[in-house]
């Protein structure tokens, strides 16, 4: 299969992704670059070849997304993950160790992604360099190093790609990114986002609220027995090695801790602070602040809150953009100013407010929009987001969360968190990938791998 052309919506002389979505579909978007499906030399029927690395969890949800084609292989370092999936699928090659998946490339031509975050640029990059097309879970990457090795990597390999983003595929997104940019609500400076999951390391004053999950836990020294399924040495990778406990397995329990994921910020912001990223087309911040409880060496923090500041860029003025997460809420929210959701996305203009989340959006204050008609839809609904992924790999059409957009929304979520560990308002310097006033920085940008592991 030859490779697809991914939508090169940050390029400088492409068509911006803002245009590029208001005027094509999903089934027409090869012929906007210049290309009719037809010349990709694939049949739409012909089922596409697929590795799946990661079948449990996540990696199930996935796979239920693309069961209709042809599964060529799957992995999992958990045995009974593996072993229950490779049932159904008899005639794919089954694994443990995803850098074994690469030995026989000539298997597939497509992979997806969906082991633990610590491991996602691990198993990501081998499929682009070798020119496959690959869905990959959020986020992206583990750090900001990573995703722009990914983004770099697939626009060199101009490969369909797509990262795990499955709400931006739902009506309602698309309804807001067209009410905003159309002027619904007039220039917008302010957004707040807020989800109410509180997982991970708690103050000693939220622990005392009870509210979801608490989890307080320092980094056990006793060792728990490893179970049978899981080769211990093999999930931990390229992350420091310590005593297997029943803390870090199974999902999501992991994602708490630093060394193998990165908390509530890059995990549901990844889904939450997509739609002003997708809907303001923003990019790199100038200036990253945090605040919330002293933080911890080992664990990301159940409640806490990150401003960003963005210049401004093209039709939109400089903009400040508030995340908030487990107890933190905006102080609009809290005042009772607007609906009191637990967890939204706060659009602020010159002209009202549009307050929205993952199914449903109001425009605000509702008695100044009483009879206000929404602008035609000029986004075209998405067939699905696997479909997406799937119809591009198979035709050259676009994706609409390539790596090149997802990219940059990774980059911004793991500088928030960044901001946190460090207790500093950073300033940063994206073409360098490091914040000028903070070299401490440097360490947590990029990691150190445990040996002999190595991204490039």
């Amino acid at each position: 299969m030859r490779k697809s052309a991914e939508a090169k919506d940050r390029s400088p002389k492409g068509i911006s992704r803002r245009k590029f979505l208001g005027a094509s579909a999903l089934t027409t978007g090869a012929a906007v670059f210049g290309f009719p499906a037809i010349v990709r030399g694939q049949n739409l029927n012909d089922k596409l070849n697929i590795a799946m690395i990661g079948v449990g969890g996540r990696g199930a949800g996935n796979l239920g997304g693309v069961q209709s084609e042809n599964i060529t292989v799957v992995c999992d370092v958990n045995a009974k993950n593996l072993d229950k999936i490779a049932q159904h699928f008899s005639k794919a090659r089954a694994e443990r160790d995803f850098r074994k998946v690469y030995d026989h490339a000539d298997e597939f031509d497509a992979v997806v992604v969906s082991t633990c975050e610590h491991t996602h640029a691990f198993a990501t990059l081998p499929a682009l360099q070798l020119g496959k097309h690959v869905y990959c879970e959020k986020p992206l990457t583990h750090g900001i190093w990573e995703a722009r090795i990914i983004r770099e990597a697939a626009e060199k390999a101009g490969v369909a790609t797509q990262m795990g983003t499955q709400i931006h595929a739902e009506k309602n997104y698309r309804r807001v990114v067209e009410l905003i940019q159309s002027g619904a609500i007039g220039s917008v400076s302010e957004v707040h986002v807020w989800v109410s999951r509180a997982w991970g390391w708690q103050s000693e004053e939220d622990a005392k609220k009870g509210k979801d999950i608490v989890f307080v836990q320092d980094r056990p020294a006793e060792e728990d027995p490893i179970p049978e399924e899981l080769d211990w040495d093999l999930w931990l990778g390229p992350a420091p090695a310590r005593p297997y406990n029943d803390v870090y397995f199974p999902g999501p329990k992991w994602y708490r801790w630093w060394d193998f994921g990165s908390g509530t910020m890059s995990d549901l912001g990844s889904h939450w602070i997509d739609l002003p990223f997708w809907a303001l087309d923003l990019d790199y911040p100038l200036s990253i602040e945090a605040f919330g409880p002293p933080p911890h060496p080992e664990l990301a923090p159940a409640s806490m809150h990150v401003t960003y500041e963005y210049a401004a860029r093209g039709e939109r003025g400089p903009l400040k953009l508030t995340w908030y997460q487990g107890f933190d809420k905006p102080q609009i929210h809290t005042d009772g100013g607007i609906p009191q959701w637990s967890d939204g996305i706060l659009f602020i203009g010159d002209k009202g407010m549009l307050l929205s989340d993952y199914g449903k959006h109001v425009l605000l204050p509702e008695n100044e929009f009483k009879g206000f008609k929404a602008p035609k839809p000029t986004i075209p609904d998405s067939i699905g987001h696997h479909a997406e992924w799937v119809h591009a790999c198979k035709t050259g059409a676009p994706t609409t969360c390539p790596f090149s957009y997802s990219g940059l929304l990774t980059e911004a979520n793991h500088l928030g968190n960044i901001a946190y560990r460090l207790n500093k308002k950073l300033e940063w310097d994206h073409e360098n990938l490091r914040c000028p006033n903070a070299p401490e920085a440097d360490a947590l940008i990029r990691r150190e791998y445990r040996a002999p592991w190595k991204l490039v």
